[in-house]
């Protein structure tokens, strides 16, 4: 882990696994142990943790280099809420189990409602109208009485169901199997059966995984299949939307708006489309990055610790068929 992880929670580490030794990153290619320097070959973990700042930090790369170049780790505890990075597969392929973060999900979701929301109330028009010091109605359609399709229904997609569904809106989920009801969800169907509903959608999030059943999944008769007016809202991947079918779709008003956090290209160029398009809000994939990731990514890691200790099972672990190689079940 990360020094500074690790001085945060090395005291309730000590409760849960009094006889770990915690190893830290210092910097990109130099480590402690019980605050001496220890080299690099002499680095053999059980368990590694991918914290949110080992990124930021500039250590993510050297505490991968170290998993994979030993034998002993069978569990690592990361930082990112989705694993298509090509990463993940090598360190699943070792064997090593991995317990996907869900710390972000309470930002993303707060960003996704936040938008949603300034959409479908008239804040602009109103803002206009005092400009001009007009006193005029601002009619709108009320959140309830809307309908929202989110592809993908993980710890992301939970979260934002937590926050609309008490506005009353009608939610229909798409995930893997349709059987797995959800008292947050009104309605749970399959990628397969996506377009029959996308018509009746006034909102549409893509909170799913990247793969090969997704990739491009916002393809033209995606975009034609949409009801005029529709607003789309991707913090998943931008991978999954062909980004040439969505601008001709935004023509057509289909969808009438586009949130885009996630790009196929990032940082997004300079000269895309996309930063001067009149129908798209631009954010530099940043929905996640709410004041409270730290001490959520902290938490979770501790509870983690304490069930791989006790043999129990793991939060939010990935499943390897989510990587492509052969599942547990």
């Amino acid at each position: 882990m990360t020094k500074a992880a690790a001085e945060r929670v090395r005291g309730r580490v000590s409760t849960i696994a009094p006889d770990a030794q915690i190893v830290t990153a210092v910097t990109s290619d130099s480590y402690e142990l019980a605050g001496q320097p220890i080299a690099v070959q002499d680095i053999n973990p059980e368990v590694v943790w991918l914290s949110l700042e080992s990124y930021a930090s500039g250590t993510l790369g050297q505490l991968f280099g170290r998993l994979m170049k030993t034998d002993a780790p069978r569990w690592t505890q990361i930082m990112a809420a989705g694993i298509d990075n090509p990463m993940f597969r090598s360190i699943m392929e070792k064997g090593v189990r991995i317990s996907k973060s869900s710390a972000q999900a309470t930002p993303i979701a707060e960003y996704v409602v936040a938008h949603a929301l300034s959409l479908q109330l008239p804040i602009q028009t109103q803002a206009a109208l005092q400009a001009k010091h007009e006193w005029n109605q601002t009619p709108y359609r009320e959140l309830a009485h809307t309908h929202w399709l989110m592809a993908g229904f993980g710890n992301i997609g939970h979260e934002i169901a937590k926050r609309i569904k008490p506005f009353g809106v009608e939610l229909t989920v798409v995930r893997r199997d349709s059987s797995a009801s959800s008292a947050l969800a009104d309605r749970v169907i399959t990628m397969s059966e996506m377009a029959g509903v996308l018509p009746q959608a006034d909102v549409v999030v893509l909170a799913c995984a990247l793969n090969g059943e997704t990739r491009n999944m916002c393809d033209e008769a995606f975009f034609r299949a949409m009801k005029p007016g529709t607003i789309l809202i991707n913090i998943g991947r931008g991978g999954l939307v062909d980004e040439e079918a969505l601008k001709a779709g935004l023509d057509r008003d289909q969808p009438a708006h586009a949130i885009l956090d996630v790009f196929q290209t990032e940082p997004l160029p300079d000269d895309s489309w996309f930063w001067d398009h009149p129908k798209v809000r631009v954010s530099a994939h940043t929905s996640n990055s709410g004041d409270g990731n730290l001490g959520r990514g902290d938490e979770l890691f501790l509870e983690n610790l304490r069930r791989y200790l006790g043999n129990l099972p793991l939060l939010n672990e990935a499943d390897p068929r989510e990587v492509g190689l052969p599942g547990s079940a």
